[in-house]
């Protein structure tokens, strides 16, 4: 079983020294396909404005959902509290 290993270890490494990784002509292509750092700058500083209004859509979105559950809450005033407010004669 070592020797099968060594030998596909072996037969492997002879496979990829053959690879040939002086191509230049595909070396440049890629460098040629990058963004440059303007690009990239332009790209985060989007994706950030993105985040930030998405944030604040969230929030206002929270925060009316919380008026409105306030505005429907019951407001009517306890008659208890009513009497204790009305004894300014005694």
């Amino acid at each position: 079983m070592k020797r099968l290993a060594f030998a596909f270890v072996g037969t492997a490494l002879f496979a990829l020294g053959a690879c040939n990784n002086k191509n230049q002509d595909a070396v440049q292509n890629a460098e040629m396909n990058q963004p440059n750092a303007d690009q990239l700058n332009e790209i985060a500083n989007q994706a950030a404005m993105d985040a930030a209004n998405s944030e604040a859509a969230a929030l206002k979105a929270q925060n009316q959902a919380l008026q409105e559950e306030n505005a429907a809450v019951d407001n009517t005033v306890n008659p208890r509290e009513a009497d204790e407010q009305n004894v300014s004669g005694m």
